[in-house]
C-alpha cells in the first residue's frame, strides 16, 4: 500500500503553540494540580447578558436556521458601518467595504490565498500571532520576517527590509495594539507604513483585534483614518476580546473594496457564512452601550498594575502596556523561554506562554495574560517568588 504523507505545506507548518500549551495544561489538571492559567488570551468574564438574550431570541426563529449569506446579513454590515463611524470617524460602504467573518483569525489566515503565489513573500512581524505565518505557508508563499525589537519600540524597521525582499513581497502584516508584545503604534509609523506600501505596491493587512482593550486614556487608531490608506489596506476586527465572545466566532474585515471582494471569493469556496443568530447577536454588541467595554478596560488595568508591581519585585522587566490584556516580560536569566515555561508550570503550577512560540525574536521573553482575577494574580506572584 502506498504510504500516506502529509502535504509539503502542512509539513512546513510549525506546531501550533496554543495547542501545545493546552495539552500541557490539561495533563497538569488531570493530575489534580491547581493551575493558574496566564497563557492563552481567553477572557474570564462572561459575554454581556444583552448579547446572550439577543442570541436566544434569534436562535428561536426558524428563519435563522438556514444557510447564511456569504457576505453576511446586510443589517450586520450596516451595524459595523455605524460602529466604525462612531469609533474612528471613518465612513465605509456596507455593501463593498465590509465582510463579516467567522472570527478574524480565519480571515487573516485565508487572505493570502487570494493574492500569493508560489515564490511570493509576505512581510511578517516576528514575534507575531501564528496564523500570519501559517496562512502564508498554506498559500504556498514564504514568510519574510521583520524583527520586532525592544530598541525600536517593537515596531518593524521598514528601512531595513532589502529591495530583494520588497520586490517579491505582495502583502505586509501589522498588528497594533500588538500580540504578543502589547506595543502600540503611533500615527507617524502608520503614515510611514502607508507610504511604504504605495511605493512598493504592497497590501497592508492590519489586525486590529485589540483596539478596544486600552488603558490610561489611550485610544488606538485605525489605519483607515489616515490619508492614502483606502487604496492599500484591509483591516480585521473581532468581537472576541471586546465583548468576551471568543467561542462565538464572529468578526469582520473592512477596507479596500477589491481586497474585500477577493477575500469574499476565497470564503465562498470554503464556508457558508456565520450562523444568522450569531450575526444578530453581534448587532446587539455593536449597537449597545459602551459601558461593558469601559468596565473591562478598568478591570484589566487593575490586574495589569497588580501583576507589574509584583514582577518588578522579582526583577523581571516589563513595561506597563497601554493596550491589550497581555504583559510581555523579559527574563534576563532565561535564554530558553520554552524551558522556563516548563519550569514555571512544573514548580509553580502556572501556565505562561514562551516568547519563542511567537517567533525567534520572541526568545528571552514570556507572555502573561491578564485573564484571571487579582487574587489569582497575587497567588501566582507568591508562587513565582518561591521558585
Amino acid at each position: 500500500m502506498k504510504k500516506i504523507e502529509l502535504s509539503k505545506k502542512l509539513q512546513a507548518l510549525p506546531p501550533y503553540l496554543f495547542l501545545e500549551i493546552d495539552k500541557a495544561k490539561r495533563k497538569a489538571r488531570a493530575q489534580g494540580r491547581d493551575i493558574i492559567d496566564l497563557g492563552i488570551g481567553d477572557p474570564d468574564q462572561p459575554t454581556p447578558k444583552s448579547i446572550i438574550e439577543a442570541l436566544y431570541r434569534a436562535a428561536r426563529d426558524p428563519a435563522n436556521h438556514r444557510y447564511a449569506l456569504d457576505q453576511g446579513m446586510p443589517v450586520l454590515r450596516r451595524a459595523i458601518e455605524g460602529w466604525y463611524k462612531r469609533r474612528f470617524n471613518v465612513n465605509l460602504n456596507p455593501d463593498s467595504e465590509i465582510l463579516p467573518l467567522i472570527g478574524s483569525k480565519e480571515g487573516l489566515a485565508h487572505f493570502p490565498l487570494a493574492f500569493l503565489n508560489q515564490g511570493d513573500y509576505a512581510l511578517i512581524p516576528d514575534p507575531c500571532y501564528p496564523p500570519y505565518k501559517g496562512g502564508t505557508i498554506l498559500a504556498g508563499a514564504k514568510p519574510y520576517l521583520m524583527p520586532l525589537l525592544e530598541k525600536n519600540a517593537f515596531l518593524p524597521d521598514l528601512k531595513k527590509i532589502p529591495l530583494s525582499a520588497r520586490k517579491k513581497a505582495k502583502i505586509i502584516y501589522v498588528n497594533y495594539p500588538n500580540n504578543p508584545t502589547s506595543a502600540v503604534a503611533p500615527r507617524s509609523f502608520y503614515q510611514e507604513l502607508i507610504d511604504f506600501a504605495h511605493k512598493n505596491k504592497l497590501i497592508i493587512i492590519s489586525d486590529l483585534a485589540y483596539s478596544e482593550i486600552c488603558f490610561d486614556g489611550y485610544r488606538p487608531p485605525s489605519l483607515l483614518e489616515l490619508e492614502g490608506a483606502r487604496k492599500v489596506v484591509i483591516e480585521f476586527h473581532s468581537l472576541s476580546k471586546t465583548f468576551n465572545m471568543t467561542g462565538w466566532r464572529v468578526g469582520w474585515a473592512s477596507g479596500n473594496e477589491k481586497l474585500i471582494s477577493a477575500l469574499a471569493k476565497v470564503k465562498s469556496n470554503i464556508d457558508s457564512g456565520i450562523f444568522s443568530a450569531i450575526q444578530l447577536a453581534a448587532i446587539s454588541a455593536l449597537s449597545g452601550s459602551v459601558e461593558h467595554v469601559e468596565h473591562m478596560c478598568t478591570l484589566y488595568q487593575e490586574r495589569r498594575d497588580v501583576l507589574l508591581r509584583g514582577l518588578d519585585s522579582l526583577g523581571w522587566q516589563a513595561a506597563y502596556p497601554k493596550a491589550t490584556f497581555y504583559v510581555w516580560i523579559k527574563v534576563p536569566q532565561a535564554k530558553d523561554s520554552i524551558k522556563l515555561a516548563r519550569v514555571i508550570l512544573e514548580k509553580a503550577n502556572i501556565v505562561v506562554t514562551p516568547g519563542v512560540g511567537f517567533g525567534k525574536y520572541g526568545e528571552g521573553y514570556i507572555r502573561m495574560a491578564l485573564t484571571v482575577n487579582r487574587e489569582r494574580i497575587r497567588e501566582a506572584l507568591d508562587r513565582l517568588k518561591k521558585i
